[in-house]
């Protein structure tokens, strides 16, 4: 198997089971006890300088980055499936959508917990009641490009999954419905059930 997950089920990596799952291709997991810091040694730190998860590898070719990892996993292994062709008029909505959840949701959510200062003019995020008018109106269909699931409602869709989880976000109806149809997904099914066992065989505790 070339593609090789470095993961542990309290990162980022934890949602990245789901893209590989949507895919359909096998891979493997390489587990990274991220409560040790092993994510900040050799091994890790020569595929990622950052240090940190989630970290793909498949062959020669490294990608990290949720999002990146996303629109590589679809445009390489599903095209037309699960990513839209170059030449489709729906590619612009499907990368605006998968770069908004870390480029706008994740700052802007961190912004109004934080109780940050700035100036909105300034930030790429603008105003928390202006985002969430943004992320409604992506999602005007059952998925962000109308009846077709796609692999932008995981990276934007599993953004929004998990903040309603984790009480980030106020639980907006159709924010809540959206959800609901991601979480019928056979893929994103297996995706939670190997991150609970996974949980479960190392008796894993969040803090």
């Amino acid at each position: 198997m070339s593609l090789v997950l470095f993961h542990h089920p309290f990162s980022r990596a934890a949602g990245v089971l789901w893209m590989l799952e949507e895919v359909g291709v096998p891979y493997t997991l390489r587990f990274v006890d991220i409560t040790t810091g092993q994510q900040k040694q050799p091994e890790l730190l020569s595929l990622n300088s950052m240090g940190k998860l989630p970290t793909l590898s498949d062959g020669d070719t490294v990608v990290s980055e949720a999002a990146a990892i996303a629109l590589y996993l679809a445009d390489r292994y599903a095209p037309g499936r699960l990513a839209p062709p170059i030449d489709d008029p729906r590619r612009g909505p499907y990368l605006r959508w998968s770069f908004f959840a870390p480029s706008v949701i994740e700052p802007g959510v961190m912004a109004k917990l934080g109780g940050w200062e700035y100036r909105e003019s300034s930030a790429g995020w603008g105003t928390h009641a202006a985002m969430l008018l943004a992320m409604k109106s992506a999602i005007t269909g059952e998925y962000i490009l109308g009846d077709t699931f796609s692999m932008a409602d995981v990276v934007f869709g599993g953004t929004v999954r998990y903040m309603l989880m984790v009480g980030l976000l106020e639980p907006d109806p159709v924010f809540k419905a959206y959800v609901e149809r991601l979480s019928a997904r056979p893929a994103l099914k297996r995706a939670d059930e190997r991150n609970a066992a996974i949980v479960a065989e190392r008796g894993l505790m969040l803090g």
